[in-house]
């Protein structure tokens, strides 16, 4: 790239924030959420490539399968899948009630709060060596990761309309990864002399800081839900708390959505319970494995940060969401070919990196733009239900399916891959297609 272009882009990085003061705001709450994730994410993940199931599961739950001849060891990652899926479901109607009875400005708070309050009791588990802490950690860091991000996203279609959305959310996705780049970074350079447990208060500061982020965006919310007449949200939304279930059955378009999470979801969790498996052949350490999986992200973020600052906001402006759904999964398909017919381990880990880093840069920004065209209900209650638990019945679906077809052997498990790819495929287009009947603005749309 020439001179002349790099300054051309950081130009018009400079006009976009004179123009939209909120995005600093929104730059620095996403950056914050994903630091303060990504710091915990390699203790997650090398948790769910343990080999002592006895640093995962309590003592009790270790003898009560001893005693009836199974090796939970065997089945480390079906079991914690299956936890966060159930920990899914049981939120939800918690979080349709929170978002149904109290308006914006109290559930955004207590949302962040309740994880920071978790952190803290969780650094004193891990500080006293508590039995069990590492199953109860990764489905809380799974929890976490949906929820914290999810309710970001629906915050932001608050903030920015349809037109703001298409300028910004390439440069807020941006923003984000820079925090995912900064959160392993930290982790690796942090972990040997503070070790796991003080993580996770750094990762409590981080959070800390998004709820300043909430109070210095929430006037432009209200000025933008004035500007289209929407239905305001400084107060209860109001409705049922499963109404965000009903939706996402009976609305073509967020049936769709739900179709491309689940696929989506599919073929993630399928390479990522592959690279679990090298990671414990070759990184039997709990600090290598950490490391490993910091690398990991390290090259996906890398990769995302390049594609949102280079192509997204501009397929986005000129194209639509259409290339940004469809080109994520005609690379999937074609890695998954790749894996099926030579499953090495360093293609493996490619595809894992390109997978991720085209899902977080293309795909996700053009599904986070079509929800800024919905209405409120839509935006917060059925985004919530296809964020968690349609994206954790896909993790607790392909991690059985993965554990059924591992016995066959890697190319087995790609082979069928293929056929997951293609499903992604398949809801990339129905969204692509549903998404042109609406409105370019929520306050546009009939009111029956």
């Amino acid at each position: 790239m020439t001179a002349e272009v790099q300054t051309q882009r950081i130009a018009r990085f400079r006009a976009a924030l004179a123009a939209s003061p909120p995005l600093w705001w929104a730059l620095l709450y996403f950056f914050s959420l994903l630091c303060g994730y990504y710091v915990l994410r390699p203790v997650r993940d090398a948790m769910g490539a343990s080999r002592d199931p006895s640093t995962v599961f309590p003592r009790w739950l270790l003898e009560l399968a001893d005693a009836r001849g199974i090796s939970l060891g065997d089945y480390t990652l079906q079991i914690l899948f299956t936890g966060t899926f159930v920990a899914m479901l049981a939120l939800q109607p918690l979080y349709g009630a929170l978002v149904a009875r109290f308006p914006r400005r109290v559930f955004l708070p207590v949302v962040y709060l309740a994880f920071i309050a978790c952190l803290a009791g969780f650094w004193w588990a891990f500080d006293s060596g508590a039995s069990g802490r590492g199953a109860v950690f990764f489905v809380f860091i799974a929890v976490f990761n949906l929820f914290a991000v999810t309710v970001f996203w629906s915050f932001m279609a608050d903030v920015f309309d349809n037109d703001q959305a298409k300028q910004v959310y390439g440069y807020i996705g941006a923003g984000g990864t820079l925090g995912a780049l900064a959160g392993p970074g930290l982790t690796r350079v942090l972990v040997e002399p503070l070790g796991v447990a003080n993580l996770l208060l750094v990762s409590a500061g981080f959070i800390g800081l998004c709820l300043l982020c909430i109070v210095r965006l929430r006037p432009w919310a209200v000025l933008r839900e004035r500007a289209h007449r929407e239905a305001s949200g400084e107060r209860a939304m109001g409705g049922s708390v499963w109404a965000g279930l009903r939706l996402a059955w009976q609305d073509p378009l967020l049936r769709a959505l739900s179709m491309l999470m689940f696929f989506g979801v599919g073929v993630g969790t399928l390479i990522y319970n592959e690279q679990a498996a090298i990671v414990r052949q070759y990184y039997p350490g709990a600090e290598a494995a950490t490391r490993y999986y910091s690398t990991i992200d390290w090259a996906v973020n890398g990769l995302t940060i390049v594609v949102q600052v280079l192509l997204t906001r501009w397929l986005l402006r000129r194209y639509g969401v259409a290339p940004l759904l469809l080109l994520p999964a005609l690379a999937i398909l074609a890695g998954f070919s790749l894996l099926a017919a030579s499953p090495l381990p360093l293609l493996v880990a490619v595809v894992q990196v390109v997978t991720r880093a085209s899902e977080f840069s293309l795909a996700k920004p053009a599904r986070e733009t079509l929800y800024t065209r919905m209405e409120r209900e839509a935006r917060y209650k059925a985004k919530a239900v296809i964020d968690t638990a349609v994206y954790r019945g896909g993790d607790v679906t392909f991690v059985w399916v993965h554990k059924l077809l591992a016995g066959f052997g890697s190319s087995v498990v790609f082979l069928a891959g293929l056929g997951v790819a293609a499903g992604l495929a398949f809801g990339a287009w129905r969204v692509v297609r549903e998404q042109r009947r609406l409105p370019e603005h929520p306050g546009d749309a009939p009111h029956p």
